[in-house]
């Protein structure tokens, strides 16, 4: 599968919308002084408070550049609120939107991989589950938090961590359950004999199958679950009428070692740039 401008602002366009929903539900519940949403250079800018995974800008430099004033006027915003400029700009974003972030005084904090698989309608037929071992969708938030929780707090070796990209547990907590409300949003949780050992989500919009993160308990890992629960998020995306799935992962991760194996292609990456608050 071949990444062009496109199918890249496609991308970057539906992780944006997820952003833009999730803020609208933690604005809406008015419990974080400050949040945000708004348009920026294609994108949007969010921010969901100081520490929230989602406090960032997405999907911007695929649509002119703004100025320095409009910038500033963004930094000001995230630094009243104690939050870092925080961006995540695409390999195939316009390179003057990334040139104009270090000319502010950004700095790289790490990278992530955007993965994309072609859905066939052939992905409809019933995926491998090992035994013991049924998937289904939930809705139960408690149960679904903690497992998902469990698997992040314990990154499986072998993975390259930006510095800084670790969060709070309780701003996980409030993330995923935000999450829920935005659209085309869809938990799974994988129960092995009786226990819930893994849980996965998916969000579709517009046609592409946004698979947002799978976890397992370390307890469970390498027993096929991850496997498992992608196989059967690209069955409902295929009977959903999507025509590409994508995964976001960390470099050299065992999220995008699995995403690899069943057949995702590495597309683009995003580079990470904050530029933190003045001290």
């Amino acid at each position: 599968m071949f990444a062009n401008l496109a199918l890249a602002r496609r991308i970057d366009e539906a992780e944006a919308s997820l952003s833009t929903d999730i803020a609208d539900c933690i604005i809406r519940r008015g419990s974080v002084p400050g949040a945000f949403s708004q348009e920026f250079a294609g994108g949007v800018a969010v921010c969901g408070g100081p520490v929230s995974p989602i406090t960032k800008i997405i999907g911007a430099g695929f649509s002119g550049i703004p100025g320095d004033e409009s910038f500033a006027d963004l930094e000001t915003q995230y630094f009243r609120v104690g939050a870092s400029a925080r961006a995540e700009v695409a390999t195939l974003a316009d390179p003057a939107f990334a040139q104009r972030l270090t000319g502010r005084g950004y700095i790289l904090n790490g990278f992530e991989n955007v993965l994309a698989l072609p859905i066939d309608p052939v992905m409809r037929g019933t995926p491998p589950v090992p035994a013991g071992v049924t998937i289904e969708q939930i809705s139960d938030q408690r149960s679904f938090m903690d497992v998902m929780i469990d698997g992040f707090e314990s990154p499986d070796t072998g993975v390259v961590s930006a510095p800084g990209e670790q969060f709070p547990r309780a701003e996980l907590e409030r993330t995923f359950e935000d999450m829920a409300g935005a659209r085309g949003f869809v938990r799974y949780v994988a129960v092995l004999d009786g226990e819930v050992a893994g849980g996965a989500t998916m969000r579709l919009f517009e046609g592409i199958a946004q698979l947002c993160g799978a976890a397992t308990r370390p307890r469970f890992r390498r027993r096929g679950l991850q496997t498992a629960m992608l196989h059967l998020r690209l069955r409902e995306a295929a009977a959903a009428g999507c025509d590409v799935a994508i995964l976001t992962t960390e470099p050299g991760s065992k999220s995008q070692e699995n995403g690899q194996r069943a057949g995702f292609a590495l597309l683009y990456s995003r580079a990470v740039l904050i530029k933190r608050p003045p001290v």
